[in-house]
């Protein structure tokens, strides 16, 4: 990594996470919407009745709000770490 003129380098650890972020979104884009088709089904016109029914739809919904609620956590914790990393470092810092 050559140094810009203030002395300083990317931050390979910053470039890294930037590629994980953008990674990790699409990723839970895809996984919240896979269940979005049978949530919506089960939650719209009655398919299903009765009392287990409404058991399934209820630990259905759960499950699928904690689904939503974890890969929020994991961008989150993303997210932070991208903030408490430097854009430039120095040189030394960057070689492996």
């Amino acid at each position: 990594m050559n140094p810009g003129p203030d002395g300083l380098a990317p931050n390979p650890r910053r470039q890294v996470l930037e590629q994980t972020l953008v990674e990790l979104k699409a990723r839970v884009a895809l996984l919240e919407a896979a269940l979005d088709p049978a949530h919506g089904q089960l939650t719209g016109k009655s398919v299903w009745v009765g009392p287990k029914a409404r058991t399934f739809t209820q630990d259905f919904t759960a499950r699928n709000n904690r689904l939503r609620q974890t890969a929020r956590a994991l961008i989150d914790t993303i997210e932070e770490e991208l903030r408490s990393a430097p854009a430039k470092v120095p040189p030394s810092t960057t070689r492996q």
